[in-house]
């Protein structure tokens, strides 16, 4: 079965349902235009089975895009601010193509109602996140040795407040679904049954740094118009640090390393170092001349 998801439906768009994008397939994007780790969740029902072909493909389904919405993270970020469910529809019909997700030609032949949605993370306010308050005016321990309750509890109150922020992140974003990590008290140990702490501590780094993030949420859509039932069948949410990246750059990258499990468990995360692209020019060489080609 798909966990919960937090995100919700909006009944207006299930009933209007002919958002079809017939938008034209971009061409693949360079590696270089983003960099960082792209992370992939996606859950399968256990209703959702595809049909294959004869030479071992999926069988073409169709399918609407339905507007899920835009939700906006801690920071302002013109390369995000600026960005349209077109875009977004624009950025995944190749990849959703790639594995035989087709938008559909006429009305009521679509099988899937996919919802769109994207934004950034909320993440921690840094200044909270110092397990001493060091320099700050509230030190839990002052000069003299004596405890400072009145900081020990804002430490408390804090320390709440951002696990609660890092574990909205992680259902959002996926890092739930690693049955390794355990999201807890960070004056504790965060993860459990991780190999080491580095990867631990590269988790809970991805998860407070501001994050674009997609989840796709597909519906049964004949379900939905002979039985007026929400019928989840699959779901895939992927995300790539908002640091050092540009929104419409990092979203058609991020769309292709996700492209792979659309329909398709993951079985957990998949963290995917994306490389940087660079282009290497040396110095101008002569070959020689050319001789004219035979008539």
């Amino acid at each position: 079965m798909i966990a919960r998801h937090s995100l919700q439906v909006p009944v207006w768009l299930l009933v209007a349902y002919g958002v079809v994008l017939n938008a034209r397939l971009a061409a693949a994007p360079s590696a270089g235009a983003a960099v960082g780790v792209t992370a992939v969740c996606s859950r399968v029902s256990k209703d959702y089975v595809r049909a294959k072909l004869p030479d071992g493909s999926f069988r073409p389904e169709e399918y609407t895009l339905g507007k899920g919405g835009r939700l906006e993270g801690s920071f302002r970020d013109p390369s995000f601010d600026n960005s349209k469910f077109v875009d977004i529809a624009r950025a995944i019909t190749g990849p959703l193509a790639a594995q035989n997700y087709l938008p559909a030609k006429e009305p009521d032949t679509e099988k899937l109602l996919i919802m769109v949605y994207w934004g950034t993370t909320i993440v921690p306010d840094a200044a909270s996140m110092s397990p001493a308050l060091v320099g700050s005016g509230h030190e839990i321990v002052d000069g003299s040795g004596k405890v400072n309750t009145d900081a020990l509890g804002q430490l408390h109150t804090d320390d709440r407040m951002r696990n609660q922020i890092d574990r909205r992140n992680s259902m959002l974003l996926g890092y739930d679904s690693d049955a390794s990590v355990e999201l807890g008290s960070h004056n504790s140990v965060w993860s459990r049954g991780i190999s080491s702490y580095r990867e631990s501590d590269e988790l809970l780094t991805e998860l407070e740094d501001s994050r674009y993030y997609v989840v796709l949420l597909a519906f049964d859509f004949q379900a939905f118009r002979t039985e007026k039932k929400h019928k989840l069948l699959w779901e895939t949410r992927f995300s790539i640090q908002e640091g050092r990246n540009l929104f419409d750059k990092a979203l058609p990258v991020m769309a292709q390393y996700a492209s792979a499990y659309f329909g398709q468990d993951s079985h957990g995360l998949v963290r995917t170092k994306v490389p940087e692209g660079k282009v290497l020019i040396g110095e101008p060489r002569s070959l020689g001349a050319v001789e004219a080609p035979a008539k």
